[in-house]
């Protein structure tokens, strides 16, 4: 019976590991890179610009969540292409390097690398628009840097402790050695059964546009090593925030925060409202009947509240 058992795992995880192998060729020649790479110290980040710079105005960045790439910001960024936009993929994602391995798994080390990033760009001064994960890498760059950033557009972001813990896959994937034999086996597989469930999920209670992950390359999270660098960032979140949350009385900016009121991924009550009660100029707008993703539910309500943001400064 233990001979069986472990000759059928043998051949699940080899299946796996085949499967894989063949299939993140394809979904990377599916999803090519869109923008340019940047060099940072230790690696490169890739970045999609659009719009034209305006003298005087500082430029729209726009920084992805979790399981994600620039890709899923892109619809909103394109109704703000009368201004500087970059959209950027966050290091391990998308196209751009994760120099430190683990170590970038820290906002406060992503923030840095996009810092450097947009340094390279010739940026001094910006408004940053983050989804989920990324807001707190938005408020850690805005702790580290404060005089550059002119403002923050938050859309549900993570900001303060939750109680309970992570999904166990990100536990697992993060787990060192083990992980890696997860991530290059039978995770991808896996993945791509469950992608259009998850992808349903983040959106509820509203339905994600029908070609939604195909058109933000959201497959790209399958591949072992950003499905690696995914879990490292969810896995570290909790402890960062923890450290950094009794800070935001520090920010000084004007911040707006657009939340959905039906969000079961992150609550609205522990993160938004909680650090609107934190950071004093900050406007908080609660979406009625909508979840996790307020940038596709409220597009045009957001974009006007970033071009505000902007032409105030």
């Amino acid at each position: 019976m233990i001979v069986t058992s472990f000759v059928v795992l043998a051949a699940l995880f080899a299946t796996g590991a085949a499967v894989t192998a063949f299939a993140v060729p394809r979904i990377e020649a599916r999803n090519t890179a869109q923008g340019r790479m940047v060099d940072v110290t230790g690696g490169r980040m890739h970045v999609v610009e659009l719009g034209t710079p305006r003298p005087g105005e500082p430029a729209i960045v726009m920084i992805h969540g979790a399981s994600g790439n620039l890709e899923d910001l892109r619809p909103l960024a394109n109704l703000l292409k009368d201004h500087r936009v970059i959209l950027i993929d966050r290091p391990g994602h998308g196209y751009s390097d994760r120099p430190g391995g683990a170590w970038d798994a820290s906002p406060a080390q992503q923030a840095k690398l996009i810092s450097e990033a947009l340094t390279k760009l010739g940026v001094s001064r910006v408004v940053l628009v983050a989804h989920s994960f990324a807001g707190a890498v938005a408020t850690a760059f805005a702790l580290a840097e404060p005089r550059r950033v002119a403002g923050m557009v938050l859309l549900a972001p993570v900001t303060h402790p939750w109680p309970g813990g992570i999904a166990w896959y990100y536990t697992l994937t993060a787990t060192p050695v083990i992980g890696a034999f997860f991530a290059y086996t039978i995770a991808p597989p896996i993945g791509m059964a469950l992608l259009p469930k998850v992808v349903e999920a983040v959106f509820a209670p509203k339905k994600p546009p029908p070609d939604y992950a195909e058109r933000t390359h959201a497959s790209l999270v399958l591949r072992p090593s950003e499905f690696l660098a995914n879990a490292q960032d969810v896995a570290g979140l909790l402890d960062f925030v923890k450290q950094q949350s009794p800070r935001y009385g520090e920010l000084k900016m004007p911040v707006a925060i657009f939340a959905g009121d039906s969000d079961d991924v992150v609550s609205v009550n522990i993160h938004s409202r909680a650090f609107a009660k934190q950071a004093l100029q900050t406007r908080l707008t609660v979406l009625p009947g909508v979840g996790h993703m307020p940038h596709y539910a409220a597009p045009q309500l957001i974009a006007q509240a970033i071009e505000k943001m902007v032409q105030a400064n």
